[in-house]
């Protein structure tokens, strides 16, 4: 039995039939993880802490006391609150924080016998897409450790794409969870907005952030995604043949990467031989109300859901003390400038949240309806992993291009919109690095995004692991 391949499904069948202890599959992680240390995909890592919660989950299958997820080590996102490990939010002001009781989302996993692995590497705060941390350093692609792995869940999703663990927890306001898991040839769930527990999570933006699933298969997310809402922890695939999927060409769909694009066809070819229906859409303006609505929300909470964190978990500090100890350059540009004359005014706040978010949420639910498509399909990321160190450009098409924006243009709308995302594995490019496939549904569905992401898994190409030995 390969132990570092299995999956969180595989893992817990294995168990379950006696032929492998969590003790064992955490040695095996274990020693995978520190052999591996190199792509930077944890800030908090101890073996022994590990290795005896497996003994512990151990202990309890024998007394007959097994959860959902009795023995599985997961990874989670080191702004997701622990009791048992700091909480750091990947910046120097938080190194030692350590919170009193674990966040929702962790404490479910916990209490359906999961075991925790470590806390894994993020871009500062979460503001970013490179994952190249200036106090913890870059997390590094798993499939080629010179490139960003994505993020601001770049940690998790390094993680689950290296086989470190068979799964775990990452967030997303803008794209978090589901760019590095296209990025690092994962699944990856961002959930209907306050679908999953908000408390507890090192905040960007209460009408943007969201926990989130990553891993390296449908059934994992959905059994993850089960636990957590305390909904079925199966999902039997869609039907494809005759399922409608929009196809948004505006905005989503131009000036991608030669490789991107061939893959992204490849996808929908794959998708109408098996028997969906290809429906070309278009979603009015998105490119725009996201911009109006976006930068303007998260900007303006930030300040306000950070302070009340703090001050919630009575941690003698506020906003403007974290960020005077920010280390990456981005992040610390961004975090000052709203110190002062950069300032998202409140009347500006108020228009986004009142105006144009509404208008983007429309122009989805019309998308949906009035072509009766149950998701839209378009590339996650408009080109593959950059280069670490490419934190203001990357080159796309020959032309120096945004990164931050660039990289967000295709997650960042539905973000705002508050509806569920998937990003699935849809292919490698001739250099070896991975291409997802995103899909966007109607608010509230997110089982029935799960369904089809299961039907999807079953044509689209089954990723190589990393050849990290």
């Amino acid at each position: 039995m390969d132990r570092i391949a299995l999956t969180a499904t595989g893992a817990l069948a294995a168990m379950g039939e006696g032929k492998l202890s969590s003790q064992e599959l955490m040695a095996a992680l274990v020693e995978r993880c520190q052999r591996h240390a190199k792509l930077n995909a944890f800030i908090h890592f101890d073996p022994a802490a590990a290795k005896a919660a497996a003994a512990a989950s151990d202990q309890r299958r024998k007394s007959g006391k097994v959860g959902a997820l009795e023995g599985v080590p997961l990874v989670l996102k080191d702004n997701i609150d622990t009791a048992a490990m700091p909480t750091t939010g990947g910046t120097p002001a938080l190194k030692n924080h350590r919170p009193k009781q674990d966040a929702p989302v962790a404490a479910r996993l916990v209490a359906a016998g999961a075991v925790i692995l470590g806390k894994t590497n993020l871009h500062e705060l979460a503001y970013g897409i490179t994952n190249n941390n200036a106090a913890f350093g870059p997390a590094r692609n798993p499939y080629d450790p010179t490139r960003i792995p994505g993020a601001s869940s770049g940690g998790t999703g390094v993680a689950v794409g290296a086989r470190l663990a068979p799964a775990g927890l990452g967030s997303d306001t803008g794209g978090s969870v589901r760019i590095p898991a296209a990025l690092c040839g994962i699944f990856g769930l961002r959930p209907t907005l306050l679908r999953w527990p908000q408390a507890g999570i090192v905040p960007i933006s209460h009408t943007r952030d969201t926990a989130g699933p990553m891993a390296r298969s449908m059934n994992d997310l959905v059994l993850l995604d089960g636990v957590v809402t305390g909904g079925a922890l199966t999902e039997a695939p869609a039907e494809l043949k005759g399922l409608r999927i929009g196809v948004p060409r505006g905005h989503f769909w131009e000036n991608l990467h030669a490789d991107t694009a061939k893959i992204a066809e490849d996808t929908l070819n794959a998708l109408a031989k098996a028997g969906v229906v290809l429906v070309e859409v278009a979603i009015p303006d998105v490119g725009a109300l996201d911009n109006a609505a976006g930068f303007p929300i998260a900007l303006y909470e930030t300040i306000v859901d950070l302070d009340a964190y703090l001050a919630g978990h009575k941690s003698g500090l506020d906003f403007k003390q974290v960020v005077a100890q920010v280390a990456s350059p981005d992040v610390k540009g961004i975090l000052s400038s709203l110190l002062g004359e950069m300032a998202v005014p409140e009347p500006a706040y108020r228009e986004a949240l009142a105006v144009h978010r509404p208008r983007l949420q429309k122009a989805y639910a019309d998308c949906f309806t009035s072509h009766r498509v149950e998701a839209v399909i378009f590339p996650t990321t408009p080109l593959p992993a950059a280069k670490i160190g490419e934190d203001e450009t990357t080159m796309l098409n020959g032309v120096a291009v945004p990164t931050f924006a660039t990289f967000i243009r295709n997650t960042g709308p539905g973000s705002v919109a508050g509806i569920p995302g998937l990003s699935v594995p849809a292919g490698l490019t001739p250099s070896g690095l991975p291409v997802g496939m995103e899909l966007d549904a109607p608010a509230g569905t997110d089982r029935r995004l799960l369904a089809i992401g299961r039907a999807l898994e079953s044509i689209l190409p089954k990723l190589p692991p990393p050849r990290l030995d």
